[in-house]
C-alpha cells in the first residue's frame, strides 16, 4: 500500500487527544492498564505523565507532537503491518512515527512482553 502526501496530510493534522482514549479502550479491552500504555508512548516519545497531559488538554497534532518528541533509537526496529502499512516502508518519517506508535499499541494490547514492545535485548 503507498502512502499519498493526501494520507500523510491528513496524520499530520489529526490530534493526539483524538486518538489516546482509542488507544486506552484498546489495552484495557484486553486487560493491559493505562500506566503500561503510557510506558510504551514515554519509550518512543520520551515525554513523561505530565507532558502528555498537556498535549492531550491543548489538542496537540500528531505533526507537533512528534516534532517535539525525543524518539527512541530503538524506534526503527518497530516492524510489521499496521492499519494496512509495512511499518518500516512509510517513507514520510510523521506517518512512520504515527504507525511506530499505533504498532506498539497493538503489541501491548495483543499481550506481548513488555521488554519485547519496548525492544529491549
Amino acid at each position: 500500500m503507498r502512502v499519498t502526501p493526501e494520507h500523510n496530510e491528513k496524520i499530520a493534522k489529526m490530534t493526539f487527544s483524538s486518538v489516546y482514549p482509542h488507544y486506552v479502550a484498546k489495552v484495557e479491552k484486553k486487560g493491559r492498564t493505562v500506566e503500561e500504555l503510557h510506558q510504551v508512548i514515554s519509550w518512543l516519545t520520551g515525554y513523561d505523565e505530565e507532558q502528555l497531559q498537556k498535549f492531550i488538554l491543548q489538542k496537540t497534532t500528531f505533526k507537533d507532537f512528534f516534532e517535539q518528541a525525543d524518539i527512541h533509537p530503538n524506534a526503527h526496529l518497530i516492524t510489521g503491518v499496521i492499519c494496512g502499512y509495512r511499518v518500516e516502508e512509510i517513507e514520510y518519517p510523521l506517518t512512520r512515527q504515527v504507525r511506530y506508535l499505533d504498532k506498539l499499541v497493538d503489541e501491548l494490547a495483543k499481550g506481548k512482553a513488555m521488554e519485547k514492545i519496548l525492544r529491549a535485548g
